[in-house]
């Protein structure tokens, strides 16, 4: 990069590593300098929470506010009923309005554990482009909207080509989402003075149409900026783990289970995902990042920590590194440790160790469980098991019976009933 950004944001964006392109970094620069600017970041409502996915761009609208501008989180409820079609292999399923605004009160959730909303000039503001979406007159929208946007420049688009060079169905829906979304961006600027979307560099298609479209209709200079997409330094795509999504939301994850991912960092990672997903000095996350052998594990604790204090508060980070020394180290039953329920019916007069490890779901399979006895991957009370078919009662588990899955993954089974 030959351009040094002169504001506080975009010297955070380059010096951590957010920043994977800008339309314009010199007139951003420049109108971040002269005072507020409104920025905001699109989320389809097609879950009830957030995931680790998703933190990235999070923390991009945290130091947003921190550097003194005002983010806005723009939640689409009205895109969400097309569903957007960026590098998907099929459309998405439609949701009705009532699960996508249950969707967004979860959502919502998340946001306040990183962003300060209120009606201060830098305060957090949170909108749905249902607002203007839902009610729109078709054919007056193709007349003024529609009319600005080339067929032939939107399937030149990497996210639309890829899906009609496999030749997967791109329905008439899914491309109009484009042009809603670039309608997005002209309307934040409309009515909020929003000169600013950033995302993921999958949009960039989308934000350089929002940023052409509001040109064209209103002759105003706006910005978009992109972020990496992000995957481990083993090629796992982030947010992703072997039992699922890793969400924001504590009653979807638990906050022991969200430490223990970030615990389980892969050492090429830790002095990244501290800068990315911490707010500590980027000379300390350096530091902690070119630690090896076993110091490199105390910095994988001061990044859980840090991330799960974000998300869950500083008390969740106690009690999930607690549990975690207890469990490794001294063998313990921590009271953070995932707990797993079962019904008295389910266990009878007993149940083989393979159907207890299927019937608590900390495996899929009679024959994962099998193998992973056969490979001496499982303990009971700390207490290796050899024997696939050896009878669990519920007088064994009793008060709760701690379950290890070779040395990283952790329960504890109680009965119900």
């Amino acid at each position: 990069m030959t351009y040094r950004p002169r504001s506080d944001f975009l010297n955070v964006m380059v010096a951590r590593g957010y920043l994977a392109d800008c339309t314009d970094l010199e007139g951003l620069d420049t109108a971040l300098l002269a005072g507020v600017v409104p920025a905001y970041i699109g989320y389809d409502a097609t879950a009830k929470s957030l995931h680790v996915g998703h933190l990235l761009n999070i923390m991009m609208l945290r130091w947003y506010q921190k550097t003194g501008h005002k983010p806005i989180t723009l939640m689409g409820g009205g895109t969400t009923k097309v569903g957007d079609p960026s590098f998907r292999s099929e459309e998405r399923p439609l949701l009705d309005d009532a699960a996508i605004q249950a969707n967004i009160d979860g959502m919502r959730r998340v946001f306040a554990k990183y962003l300060a909303y209120g009606d201060g000039a830098t305060d957090a503001r949170m909108m749905n482009n249902a607002e203007w979406l839902d009610d729109l007159n078709y054919l007056a929208f193709l007349r003024d909207i529609g009319r600005h946007f080339s067929v032939n420049r939107m399937l030149s688009f990497e996210s639309v080509k890829s899906r009609l060079d496999r030749d997967q169905s791109l329905s008439f829906l899914e491309f109009n989402y484009m042009i809603l979304q670039a309608y997005d961006f002209l309307e934040l600027n409309r009515r909020h003075g929003c000169l600013l979307q950033m995302g993921g560099s999958d949009q960039w298609g989308n934000i350089v149409n929002g940023i052409d479209l509001t040109r064209r209709v209103s002759g105003t200079e706006i910005f978009g900026l992109t972020s990496p997409l992000l995957a481990t330094s083993d090629g796992r795509k982030m947010g992703k783990s072997a039992g699922g999504a890793i969400w924001l939301n504590g009653d979807m994850l638990s906050p022991y289970e969200f430490w223990q991912f970030w615990r389980n960092t892969t050492d090429a990672d830790v002095g990244r995902f501290l800068k990315l997903y911490t707010e500590l000095p980027v000379e300390e996350c350096d530091r902690l990042g070119s630690l090896g052998g076993s110091e490199i594990n105390e910095a994988k604790v001061v990044l859980a920590n840090a991330v799960t204090t974000l998300c869950h508060r500083a008390e969740a980070a106690e009690a999930a590194e607690a549990t975690a020394r207890a469990v490794f180290a001294e063998g313990g039953v921590g009271e953070a440790l995932e707990v797993v329920t079962l019904p008295a019916s389910a266990l009878g007069a007993g149940i083989a160790n393979t159907h207890l490890l299927v019937s608590t779901g900390l495996v899929k399979s009679g024959k994962e469980a099998k193998r992973l006895i056969g490979e001496k991957g499982l303990r009971l009370n700390n207490e290796l098991v050899s024997d696939p078919n050896g009878i669990v009662t519920a007088e064994t588990i009793g008060d709760g019976l701690k379950v290890s899955i070779g040395k990283k993954r952790h329960a504890l089974v109680r009965v119900e009933g």
